[in-house]
């Protein structure tokens, strides 16, 4: 197996997470192989990832050229993110989020190094357990962390100061797509009266949701739920879901802190291109 071939095995069975990862594995594999074929393949692997379509469509104008510029901008996109983020959080919080999200993790390790203390309590994010790379990374660099069972999290949030979670795209609406639960731990976090922010990347967009373009919400296979289900049981085994704007109190970019409204506006005012 190529190299080529390996970043798109690692890209569809997720062996390499998050979207701005995804993204970045990409951009590497078209600087590999950039033919009609190569871009079809790589466009194909997951469903819900405006981000790898966004970057691919970047970077063939001209691969080479753009290729590396394509990496800077997510390198110095998450520094930006992380400050901005990282405000965010204060001395003695607890911090509530779900599944896994580079976002995130980059925003809590930020808010340790300005030296804020604060806990994390995440959920372990079934069926594919994403939740503990965010609890070992947390671990990792001394942050107290809980990982709650994903039926526990309005217990959970319920005591929990703050929720962030990422983002696989955002919609000309504003509504944010991510991991399956975030919508009803949203709903929840409301109930509490908890800030709910997304925290992301601006080329999540999906500059095609204009046009009536419906954000697709991919469907993995049934086997990561239950191998062997009985004949008869029907698994419905969703990657993600659309979180109602309404219940999002903002959208954090490296563009900034703004409501999703305001965020979709920012997005095509700085990245033109992206419609």
């Amino acid at each position: 197996m190529d190299k080529f071939e390996r970043i798109c095995r690692d890209i569809e069975t997720v062996k390499i997470q998050g979207a701005e990862n995804v993204a970045k594995a990409a951009v590497e594999a078209l600087m590999i192989r950039s033919d009609k074929k190569a871009v079809e393949r790589l466009v194909s692997l997951r469903a819900t990832e405006p981000c790898l379509r966004n970057a691919v469509s970047y970077v063939m104008k001209d691969p080479k050229r753009y290729g590396p510029l394509a990496v800077e901008h997510f390198t110095a996109s998450k520094e930006k993110l992380f400050s901005c983020g990282a405000q965010k959080i204060d001395d003695g919080m607890t911090v509530f989020t779900h599944c896994h999200s580079s976002a995130v993790v980059g925003i809590m390790k930020k808010a340790k190094e300005e030296g804020r203390k604060f806990s994390v309590f995440c959920t372990e994010t079934r069926p594919l357990f994403q939740g503990r790379k965010t609890a070992k990374e947390m671990a990792s660099i001394g942050i107290p962390v809980t990982m709650w069972v994903d039926s526990g999290a309005r217990m959970a949030l319920r005591d929990s100061d703050i929720f962030l979670f990422g983002a696989d795209a955002i919609t000309s609406e504003g509504k944010v797509v991510n991991k399956i639960g975030t919508e009803m731990f949203a709903e929840v976090a409301g109930k509490y009266d908890t800030e709910t922010f997304c925290c992301t990347d601006s080329w999540k967009y999906d500059p095609m949701t204009v046009f009536g373009r419906r954000e697709p919400i991919e469907r993995r296979d049934s086997r990561e739920v239950w191998k062997d289900a009985p004949k008869g049981v029907e698994i419905m085994n969703l990657a993600f879901e659309r979180v109602d704007p309404k219940l999002v109190t903002a959208i954090i970019s490296e563009l900034g802190d703004f409501p999703p409204p305001v965020f979709v506006q920012e997005v095509r005012k700085a990245y033109p291109w992206l419609g």
